[in-house]
C-alpha cells in the first residue's frame, strides 16, 4: 500500500492485479455454480411441480433468493467489468486511477436497488431496516452474501431432488407389486371383509396412494438432515412409512402363500385327516368292545369309561370339505391346520384309552406266560410229575383260565407255585445233563 485516499491506504499496481486476479476467480467460480444451479434437474421440477407445505414455503423463499443471487452477480460483474477497464487504461495507472481502483476493489462501491435486496429468512440483509432505496456493499461483502444464498438454494433443491430421485420411484415399484398381490388374493378368496390379509391390501393401498401424492407435492417433508453436517443435502430421505407398508405387504404375501400351498395339498390333507380320524375312531370302538370283554372276563377291577366318537371333529371336517368345494382356501387354510392337531391329539387319547382298558387282560396273559414258563422249566428238569407242583400248577391255571378272573388270587397262586419250584429245584440232587440247585434260569429266576 503506498499513500493514503478518502478510504483508507491506496492499493498500488501489484495490490491492484493481484486484487484483479482473485476477484476475477471468483467471480468465474461463482458463475460456474449459478449456471448449474439453473440447470440442476431438481431446480427444474421444483419450478414446474404443484408444491404444498413445507416444499412450497421453502421453495418460495428459495426462488426470491436465486433472483438475488443474479442481481447480486449482476452488479458483481459490471463492478469488477469497471475496475478492469480502469486498470487497462494505462500501463502504469496513476494515482487516480488507482484510488478509483482502491475504492472499487476494497470499498462498498457496488450499489444494489433497494428492490432486489430484499430481506429472506434465508439471507437478511446485513444492515437491517425494511424501506431502503439501495444497498451498499464490498465484493468481498457481496461474496459472501452470494455463497450463503447459493448454498441455502442448492440444499433445498438438493434435498428435493435427492426425495423425488428416491421414493416415488420405490413406491410405483412396491404398488405394481401389491397390485399383483391383491389379484392373487382375490384369485384364492381373500378379500376385504373376508379375510385380515384383504383388509391389510386395502389399507396399504390406500397409504401408498396418499404417500406418493405427499412425496410429490411436498418431498422436503420426507427429507432428515444429516446432524452436524453444513453441506448443501447433507441428509436422506425418510423412509419410514414407505418401509413400513412394504414390510406390512411382505407379510400379506406370506399369508398368501400359504393359502396357496393349502389349495395345492388340501385335498391330500383331508384324506389324511380322515384317515386319522379313522383310525381313531376305530380305536375307541376296540376300546368299548375291550372294556365290555375285561368287565366279563375279569373281576374286582376298576376299569376306565371309554369316550365317544370324535363327533366334533367329524363336523369340522365336513366343514373343511365344503371350503374346499368353494374354493375358499382362506376359511380351509388356519382350520386344517387347527384340524391336524386336534385329530393327533384326539388318536392319541384314543390309544391312551384303549392301553388303560386292556391293562388287566395284560396282567393277566403275562400272569399265564409266566406259569406256563415255570411248568415247562420244570417239566425240563424232570419234576412235571411232583404232587404239590401239580396241584398248585392246577389250582393258579383254573384261577387264570376262568371268568372271571380275580387277578389280585390268580398273581398270588402264581408266586406259590414259583416258591413251590423254587423249594424242589434247592432239594433235588443234581442230574447229569440238566439244572441243578444252582440252576437259575428261565423266567423268574
Amino acid at each position: 500500500m503506498g499513500d493514503t485516499g478518502p478510504t483508507g491506504p491506496v492499493m498500488d499496481r501489484d495490490e491492484v492485479d493481484r486484487a484483479l486476479a482473485r476477484l476475477g476467480a471468483e467471480h468465474e467460480a461463482v458463475e460456474t455454480s449459478l449456471l448449474a444451479l439453473q440447470d440442476h434437474a431438481g431446480r427444474r421440477l421444483l419450478e414446474g411441480a404443484e408444491l404444498t407445505g413445507v416444499t412450497g414455503e421453502r421453495w418460495a423463499a428459495a426462488e426470491a433468493s436465486i433472483t438475488l443471487l443474479w442481481t447480486y452477480f449482476d452488479a458483481y460483474t459490471g463492478a469488477l467489468r469497471t475496475a478492469r477497464e480502469i486498470r487497462s487504461r494505462r500501463r502504469w495507472s496513476s494515482r487516480e486511477d488507482l484510488v478509483a481502483l482502491t475504492e472499487l476493489l476494497s470499498g462498498e462501491a457496488v450499489t444494489v436497488a433497494g428492490g432486489a435486496a430484499v430481506a429472506t429468512a434465508d439471507a437478511p440483509t446485513p444492515h437491517g431496516g425494511p424501506g431502503r432505496l439501495s444497498e451498499r456493499y464490498s465484493l468481498v461483502t457481496l461474496v459472501d452474501r452470494m455463497n450463503q444464498l447459493y448454498a441455502a438454494a442448492l440444499d433445498m433443491v438438493v434435498a428435493a431432488d435427492a426425495v423425488w430421485s428416491a421414493l416415488p420411484a420405490r413406491i410405483d415399484l412396491l404398488a405394481a407389486e401389491l397390485h399383483r398381490t391383491r389379484r392373487l388374493a382375490h384369485s384364492v378368496g381373500v378379500r376385504p371383509g373376508e379375510h385380515p390379509a384383504g383388509d391389510d391390501l386395502e389399507r396399504i393401498t390406500r397409504t401408498l396412494t396418499r404417500l406418493r401424492e405427499q412425496v410429490v407435492s411436498d418431498p422436503l417433508a420426507f427429507w432428515l438432515p444429516a446432524e452436524g453436517s453444513s453441506a448443501p443435502g447433507g441428509g436422506r430421505p425418510d423412509t419410514t412409512v414407505y418401509d413400513r407398508e412394504a414390510r406390512a405387504l411382505e407379510d400379506v404375501r406370506r399369508e398368501i402363500d400359504a393359502v396357496l400351498a393349502v389349495r395345492q395339498d388340501a385335498e391330500q390333507r383331508i384324506v389324511r385327516l380322515r384317515d386319522v380320524l379313522s383310525r381313531a375312531d376305530r380305536t375307541l370302538a376296540e376300546a368299548r368292545t375291550a372294556r365290555g370283554e375285561v368287565l366279563a372276563k375279569i373281576a374286582a377291577t376298576e376299569v376306565p369309561v371309554v369316550g365317544g366318537p370324535p363327533t366334533a371333529l367329524q363336523e369340522q371336517l365336513s366343514a373343511a370339505a365344503e371350503y374346499r368345494r368353494h374354493a375358499q382356501w382362506h376359511r380351509l387354510s388356519p382350520l386344517l391346520e387347527s384340524l391336524e392337531e386336534k385329530a393327533e391329539d384326539e388318536l392319541l387319547r384314543a390309544r391312551e384309552s384303549l392301553t388303560a382298558v386292556t391293562a388287566p387282560l395284560a396282567v393277566r396273559a403275562e400272569l399265564r406266560g409266566r406259569l406256563d414258563a415255570y411248568r415247562a422249566k420244570m417239566s425240563r428238569l424232570g419234576h412235571a410229575e411232583d404232587p404239590e407242583l401239580v396241584e398248585k400248577y392246577e389250582k393258579a391255571r383254573r384261577m387264570l383260565w376262568s371268568a372271571p378272573c380275580d387277578l389280585r388270587v390268580a398273581g398270588q397262586a402264581v408266586l406259590r407255585y414259583q416258591h413251590a419250584a423254587a423249594e424242589v429245584l434247592g432239594s433235588a440232587p443234581r442230574v447229569p445233563g440238566q439244572g441243578g440247585p444252582m440252576d437259575r434260569t428261565g423266567p423268574g429266576a
